[in-house]
């Protein structure tokens, strides 16, 4: 995205393709007197009028609402012109193509994506917090995550940001009039309860810490790896967890050539499964490659399911294929087929044979013990869709009121270790007491650039430039 500019703006403000209603969205200061001369008619603000969508040759393009709204009681602050008309690519083409050509003299140009949204956070319609939050919104792929996108957009996220931030500030000014007038020899630290009020700021970051933790998985889910050998159901588990036939399935092994992505969510939070070609030694050369493929997607996976035949508990392979799986990333081993074994689908009481205890080189990384389940039955899945929940951090029945990003966290985190810090400089004595001030600054910068009061222009550009045109 290039440099803010204050250039009328115009793009298609509806996703591509045949609908019903077609959305032309025009920005800019001063646009009032060219959009009469657009629609050929005063436009009262805020106020639909029905008319005919012509050319600059009297040509009727098509006929809908037009919709004038004066900044800086507007989207972006400025002046905003809607032409909602019918929702046919080629029609919205030809009105956008006209508007572009009787916007010529006033620099009317094709928008950049996010731009109206970064015109609303530059003239403060909203803070940058609440500007991500209308891309997660549009972009959520399950109710809970557009309702705590909903709130962040609301500013739910941003109030409590404010909060922590404000009592910061608090402190700040106490310690900084303490600096500039040391001869008054205040016991600064003693006095104002400094550590006190530092740790109380400390315990509701932390709050909202946990919070935005919650909202990132939310937001983010997780990317799970099923992995094994041939013919252990990795395809019918996937299948299970999806609820519909997503993987091509049979008793022939190696059926599985290619690696197979699908969405899914349980208790809201996004899982993305990918199965993959069973790992085998094979002179196929199809096969071959994509076994490759299979390590590749196992090596950027956040959580690896290793999936096991339950029937066959001791098959060298699966121990060859454990020593190569990547360090430090969790490893959920689930024993598939158990409604195989002819005594049952896997009790609480029940072990594997042979495997009661962890792969050797592994113990880190395995989560916990194994699963038993049956992809064909469904036994154990909820189970296991409980584990990978425990995975995530996600807390069941403690829903995120809103969303948060990954540098949202970063950022808290940040704060976090500069109040730790100035806490240990309160521990000794009022000789460092511009250490404890410098340190309350730095939190109060990395909290104030989660809302956009201190933010490069390069992150600017990085988080706008993802929107879709016409956001």
């Amino acid at each position: 995205m290039t440099a803010f500019s204050t250039d009328p703006i115009i793009a298609i403000a509806t996703a591509p393709g045949r609908g019903g209603i077609g959305v032309i969205r025009v920005s800019g200061p001063d646009l009032g007197a060219w959009a009469e001369r657009l629609c050929a008619q005063p436009l009262r603000p805020r106020h639909a009028h029905y008319l005919p969508f012509r050319d600059r040759h009297g040509e009727t393009l098509d006929e809908g609402l037009a919709l004038f709204f004066p900044g800086p009681h507007s989207y972006t602050g400025e002046d905003v012109l809607e032409l909602q008309g019918h929702g046919g690519p080629a029609v919205l083409r030809r009105v956008l193509e006209d508007c572009l050509a009787r916007g010529a003299d006033i620099g009317l140009r094709l928008a950049q994506p996010g731009e109206f949204t970064q015109r609303a956070f530059l003239n403060d319609r909203l803070d940058l917090a609440q500007a991500e939050a209308v891309a997660d919104l549009i972009e959520a792929s399950s109710t809970a995550a557009a309702r705590s996108a909903m709130a962040s957009l609301s500013g739910a996220f941003s109030a409590e940001v404010d909060a922590l931030s404000e009592r910061i500030v608090q402190l700040r000014m106490l310690v900084e009039a303490t600096l500039d007038f040391p001869e008054e020899e205040i016991d600064f630290l003693e006095k104002y309860q400094a550590a006190e009020r530092l740790g109380g700021v400390t315990a509701a970051l932390d709050g909202v810490l946990r919070t935005a933790r919650q909202g990132l998985v939310l937001r983010e889910g997780l990317h799970v790896v099923l992995a094994g050998q041939p013919n252990v159901g990795k395809s019918s588990l996937l299948n299970a967890l999806a609820g519909e036939d997503i993987a091509i399935v049979t008793p022939i092994a190696g059926t599985t050539r290619d690696r197979v992505v699908q969405q899914i969510h349980i208790e809201g939070i996004p899982l993305h499964i990918v199965d993959t070609a069973g790992l085998r030694e094979t002179e196929d050369t199809v096969e071959r490659i994509g076994i490759e493929r299979s390590w590749a997607e196992i090596a950027r996976a956040q959580v690896i399911l290793h999936l096991q035949d339950a029937r066959h508990p001791d098959d060298p392979l699966d121990a060859d294929i454990v020593r190569r799986l990547p360090a430090g990333v969790p490893v959920l081993r689930v024993w598939n087929k158990v409604d195989l074994l002819g005594h049952g689908a896997g009790s609480a009481d029940r072990s594997v044979p042979g495997q009661s205890g962890r792969h050797a080189g592994r113990e880190a990384e395995d989560s916990s013990d194994p699963l038993l389940i049956s992809a064909h039955t469904g036994a154990g899945l909820d189970a296991l869709r409980a584990r990978l929940l425990a995975i995530a951090g996600w807390m069941p029945g403690a829903e995120s009121p809103w969303l948060a990003r990954e540098r949202h966290v970063r950022a808290l985190e940040a704060a976090r270790e500069h109040l730790q810090t100035a806490a240990g400089h309160a521990a000794h004595s009022d000789q460092v007491l511009d250490l404890f001030a410098e340190e309350l600054r730095l939190a109060h910068e990395a909290l104030c650039g989660i809302t956009g009061q201190f933010t490069s222009d390069d992150l600017l550009g990085e988080i706008f430039s993802s929107f879709c045109i016409g956001k």
